[in-house]
């Protein structure tokens, strides 16, 4: 026979457990704090590495840094390239970022003190446009538009000192190009590399040994004009990815502007149930509650179903949003200098 003390004593801690689990459980986002900071630039690249330290660039040659969350700001001109859009930037730490422009002149710099001084670390040709990058511990890998007949993919395996163009890139077709609007539309898990085009045709590029061979995977997302396309993609898990874009000239039309792959990114398909509202640029994963976060300048929403239904939680638009690589905060950036964390 059970002992009744002991019985009751189990079931009000479990009790407890289950109250305790549902209080924590978020339903949606509050919304944004937003940063003042001393930039009023397009801020498109953005690199959260903890909660506290936080790198962007945008255009005017600017980058920009905050060591305490947000509350200061250090900034400055890389190299005087005042007329210089860099699009992407890779922050490793308080010390060492890596940033990239898109258009011309297409180039990688890299800080080793802060920001107090940047080394050029590749210029690439006439026909070079970069679209964004991606890091794995010392290991990244960077997409750009095709030159000639192929797609131009630059590796680098000792954390952006040197950088190598890769010969085994993918064969691309006339028209095809990838968005530079917020570096996000490259990923990388250890050997595994997907990159997505957009334009004319929207697809993704998957290589499952470290870029030595590719496949090239149909979308059904909105796609057939040069402003449509796939913007930004994220990673769930090993097996789901999630994808969003849209039309960039028409920012307020929600028509198959989100798609999700279940068996990594080999086959994808529409999200079925409420769609992100309108044309969304960057998209980014929140294990903490289970979030998918989507910007894009008409607003942000939110998906806390894996990406099968969504909903607008803030009028406020942003081009990129990004988790810090400690997973314990969601940053965005946009015009204007804006910077901005989740608040939840």
């Amino acid at each position: 026979m059970k002992n009744p003390v002991l019985w009751s004593l189990i079931m009000l801690l479990l009790f407890s457990c289950s109250e305790n689990r549902k209080k924590n459980i978020l339903e949606k986002p509050k919304g944004w704090t937003i940063f003042e900071t001393p930039v009023d630039v397009s801020l498109r690249g953005l690199s959260p590495v903890t909660e506290n330290l936080v790198w962007a660039s945008g255009s005017k040659g600017t980058w920009i840094k905050t060591l305490d969350g947000g509350k200061n700001w250090e900034y400055g001109t890389i190299n005087g390239l005042d007329s210089v859009d860099f699009r992407d930037i890779e922050g490793i730490d308080a010390s060492t970022a890596i940033v990239m422009s898109s258009g011309q002149p297409a180039l990688i710099f890299k800080t080793s003190d802060g920001g107090n001084t940047w080394e050029k670390k590749f210029e690439g040709s006439e026909e070079d446009f970069f679209d964004g990058m991606f890091f794995q511990r010392k290991k990244g890998v960077l997409i750009g538009d095709p030159v000639g007949s192929s797609w131009r993919i630059l590796t680098t395996s000792d954390l952006g000192e040197s950088w190598k163009v890769s010969e085994r890139a993918p064969k691309a077709k006339e028209g095809d190009g990838s968005f530079a609007a917020s570096g996000s539309t490259i990923l990388r898990d250890d050997s595994r590399i997907w990159f997505a085009s957009g334009g004319l045709s929207s697809n993704i590029y998957y290589s499952a040994d470290d870029g030595m061979h590719w496949e090239e995977i149909p979308t059904p997302i909105l796609q057939g004009e040069p402003s449509q396309g796939i913007f930004s993609f994220t990673k769930v898990s090993d097996q789901v990815l999630v994808a969003v874009g849209g039309d960039y000239l028409e920012e307020n039309k929600a028509d198959k502007n989100a798609i999700i792959s279940t068996d990594g990114g080999l086959s994808w398909s529409l999200i079925e149930g409420n769609l992100p509202v309108g044309y969304r640029s960057g998209v980014t994963y929140f294990p903490l509650h289970h979030w998918l976060i989507a910007v894009g300048p008409s607003g942000t929403d939110f998906s806390n179903d894996g990406g099968m239904n969504w909903m607008k939680f803030s009028e406020e638009g942003f081009h990129a949003v990004f988790r810090d690589k400690a997973q314990s905060s969601i940053w965005a950036s946009g015009s204007n200098g804006r910077i901005a964390k989740l608040d939840y």
